[in-house]
Parts: C-alpha cells; sequence; structure tokens
C-alpha cells in the first residue's frame, strides 16, 4: 500500500477502547500507517478496572504472528502486553528472525493497576524479549521492576538505563510521566550514547488511559515511515501530547487520549476561516472602535482546536487597519500564520488557558486600562524588566513569554481576560484581549466601547 507501511503491533485487547490494541491500531492509522494485529489476551476492561483476563494459546498467537508475517510486509512491530512466558516463548523465534525495528513496550500494570504481565513472566521478560528491542519503552515503575532500584532523580534514571541496556536492547527510553514535575521528559539511552531528553509540557488529566500503548505505536510507526530513532520520538510524543491535551472521558474512570485529535484540528480549518471572515466584516461595521486600533495595525487571531504553533493559529493577511477617511478596513482573507504576535500571545496563554482561542490586539489608549476595569476584564501585564537575556525581543518570543509567565503568576488565572503589553523602545504599548470564541470577543469589544464613552 503506497505510502501507507505496514505496522504491526503485537498486545492485548482492551474491550474499553482506549488502550491495547485498539490504542495501537487508531495510532497507526492517524498517523498514516497500515495496522495489523497479533492478539496476545482478551480483557474485559473499562475505565475503571480490568475485570478479567483471557488469553489464547501460546500456539494461537505464534499462528497468527507467523500468518500475518508470511504475507504483509511489515515495516515495523511494537510489543505491549504479552502476558506470559509461553507467549513469548511461542513468538520470541520468530520475531528474531525479522528484518524490521521492533518497539518492546514491557507493559506490566494497567493504569487502573491490574496486572497485565504474570509474575512469573518478568523473567522471561528480560530473557527473550529485550535482546530483540531496537527500543525498549519502560515507564518508571517498569524500570524499577526491573532493574530492582528506585528511581528518585535523573541520576536514577541514568543508572537504571545502563542496567536495562545490559539486558540486551540496542537503546532504551525510561518515560517520565510518572515523576512529578512540570514538563514530562522521556530519556533516551542508546547502548553508546550519552542520555537525551526528550520534553514535554505536561498536561493536566487524568485521560490517562493507554498512554505508554499510544507512545510506543507511534514511535513504532515512525521507524516504519524511516524516520530516524530521534525523529520518530518526537514526532510520537507531540502526537501523544496533543492527544492528551484533548482527551475527554467517556465512562466514570480516567478517560483515554484522543487519538482523533489531529484529524478533529485538520478539519476545523474551514470553519475557522469562514467564521474570521464573517467577524471582519462585522468588524468594519462596529462604532467607535477605529480609535482605539494601534498605529500600524491591529491583529485579530483565532486558533484552531489544541493549537500549538503559529501555522495553527488564523488571522487576517493584511490586518485591521484605519483609512485617512477615518474607515475602518479589514486588509486581505484570512489565512493560517498570517499574524506573530498575537499568535504568539494567544498560543502561551492556551497552554494555560485552553478554552481562550480567540485574541484581538487592541493600543493601550487613554483611558482603556479603567474601561477594562469598569467591565471586569482582568488583565495580565508582560513584565519586560524581567526577561532573560536568552528571550529575544523578536518574531513573537517576548510576547510568548511575558504572557506565559504573567498567566503562571497570576493568582486566579481562569479569571484572565487580556494580556497587556506596557511597551519599550519601538514598541507600541498594547492590550490584547481574549476569548473563547469570536461571538464573545465581539461582545467583549462592545462592553468595552461602552465603559469608554461613558
Amino acid at each position: 500500500m503506497d505510502g501507507f507501511p505496514c505496522i504491526l503491533t503485537i498486545a492485548g485487547s482492551d474491550s474499553g477502547g482506549g488502550a491495547g490494541i485498539q490504542a495501537d491500531l487508531k495510532t497507526i492509522a492517524m498517523l498514516r500507517g497500515y495496522g495489523a494485529s497479533v492478539i496476545t489476551a482478551l480483557t474485559a476492561q473499562n475505565t475503571r478496572a480490568v475485570t478479567g483476563i483471557h488469553a489464547p494459546s501460546a500456539k494461537f498467537v505464534a499462528q497468527q504472528l507467523r500468518t500475518v508475517l508470511d504475507d504483509i510486509p511489515v515495516a515495523a512491530a511494537k510489543t505491549g502486553m504479552l502476558f506470559s512466558e509461553p507467549i513469548m516463548k511461542g513468538i520470541a523465534p520468530i520475531l528474531g528472525k525479522r528484518e524490521f525495528p521492533l518497539v518492546v513496550d514491557p507493559v506490566c500494570m494497567s493504569t487502573s493497576g491490574a496486572k497485565l504481565l504474570k509474575d512469573e513472566a518478568i523473567g522471561a521478560m528480560q530473557r527473550l524479549m529485550f535482546p530483540l528491542a531496537d527500543l525498549l519503552t519502560p515507564n518508571i515503575p517498569e524500570a524499577e521492576l526491573f532493574t530492582k532500584i528506585r528511581i528518585h532523580d535523573r541520576e536514577d534514571v541514568f543508572k537504571a538505563a545502563r542496567l536495562l541496556l545490559a539486558m540486551g536492547p540496542k537503546a532504551v527510553l525510561i518515560k517520565g510521566g510518572h515523576s512529578d514535575s512540570f514538563a514530562a521528559t522521556d530519556w533516551y539511552v542508546a547502548a553508546d550514547g550519552e542520555p537525551l531528553p526528550f520534553m514535554q509540557q505536561r498536561v493536566n488529566t487524568d485521560c490517562t488511559h493507554g498512554t505508554g500503548c499510544t507512545l510506543s505505536a507511534a514511535i513504532a510507526t515512525g521507524l516504519g515511515q524511516g524516520l530516524e530513532m530521534g525523529a520518530a520520538i518526537k514526532r510520537a510524543q507531540e502526537y501523544l501530547n496533543l492527544c492528551l491535551r484533548a482527551g475527554h472521558r467517556i465512562g466514570e474512570g480516567g478517560g483515554p487520549p484522543n487519538h482523533l485529535a489531529p484529524w478533529v484540528k485538520e478539519t476545523a480549518k474551514p470553519e475557522v476561516l469562514r467564521e474570521l471572515d464573517r467577524f471582519g466584516r462585522r468588524l468594519e461595521s462596529m462604532s467607535g472602535l477605529l480609535p482605539l486600533l494601534p498605529r500600524v495595525r491591529t491583529s485579530v487571531v483565532v486558533a484552531l482546536p489544541y493549537a500549538d504553533r503559529l501555522e495553527e493559529v488564523a488571522g487576517f493577511s493584511g490586518g485591521v487597519v484605519g483609512t485617512c477617511r477615518h474607515d475602518l478596513v479589514v486588509v486581505g482573507t484570512p489565512e493560517f500564520g498570517a499574524s506573530v504576535y498575537a499568535a504568539s500571545t494567544l498560543l502561551a496563554v492556551l497552554r494555560l488557558r485552553p478554552d481562550l482561542r480567540c485574541a484581538m490586539t487592541l493600543g493601550l489608549k487613554p483611558g482603556l486600562k479603567t474601561a477594562l476595569d469598569r467591565a471586569g476584564i482582568e488583565a495580565v501585564w508582560i513584565d519586560r524588566d524581567r526577561k532573560p537575556e536568552y528571550i529575544e525581543d523578536r518574531d513573537g518570543r517576548l510576547e510568548e513569554w511575558g504572557a506565559f509567565e504573567g498567566l503562571k503568576n497570576h493568582p486566579e488565572p481562569e479569571k484572565v481576560r487580556a494580556v497587556g503589553d506596557p511597551g519599550g523602545v519601538g514598541r507600541e504599548p498594547l492590550v490584547r484581549i481574549l476569548a473563547e470564541d469570536l461571538a464573545q470577543l465581539e461582545s467583549t469589544l462592545e462592553r468595552i466601547l461602552e465603559f469608554l464613552g461613558e
């Protein structure tokens, strides 16, 4: 199948759909792979618990694997829940003859705490599967289980990685999701290299069921598509981070990541552009707004759901300007990536307030601060004096840093509806109004104009 390499997952089935084979196949499909599967166990589970496990015979599991490999050209594979020593003894000799990369996710426990690997199979995992792995992906509890050491800090991670490498895999990725830190750091250690950190901002969510399955399947897909290991890990992390930010509850327990998040983002693009175009027409007829425009032009930006880069924030290609006839005119068309400074501010806000997807820039004109106060619009202010030297005042980097720091340090960030910039040399003082959608942004502008008029 041109453009869609076959990625094989060897794992257990999750009847709740959030982890295991189901999570793997969703991930592979969303990342443009063709998913094939070998099912090692059937689980009866939902978002709250695993209530039963039924494993097919080791002979039948091996038959599944041989049958797939006899007919389908597999580009990469991953293993997840392997459950028992007989199953590993059945598949290890077959995988030992493979000519494609293999990611081994040494699954031991479910998110809800159920054992997915028999106690007597721990040694078999180390002996039979670890030496086959191009990449081993344990989380911290799994790394502790196999190395018999407690992991408290970075040095412990490095020690555990070296011990795991001694068991045979070519490389190890110790996942940092269980650590207590602002960023989630996965440490990659190859047999002949120094530890490398792969970092993502931690997502505050309980929709974490199936994260390990998702990450390993995403890495395997990248390897099967020809990415080198570092690039495959980075893309997999970004995909998982997006899915976590888009996670949603489907039952009474912790939900899964939203594996369809990239599709949700992509299909939202046409409507975002249409809404922004309609909003531009309404702006042109809004009475009293022209005096609030900055000296050059203003920006109106709208982010896609779960946006995390400038190309996912739409704005007007020419901005919004005032003419010599004292008319307010929208210049150009709605386009993604059309704004830098306003979009950088909005992206920083989205990291802490994903509900605020719109922003508009106003000049800090006389009376505007008072109008914001009277309208009940809480603002945070960029503190340029605290800017670290490594933050450059260009390409929206200062705006991103300042907005994030201001919101992060605010005692009640959930109340913030504006980000102010006092300006500096060559920088006009500005205020960027924030809103959940364009209708709310329009209503907020009308309230500001009302209080300014008074």
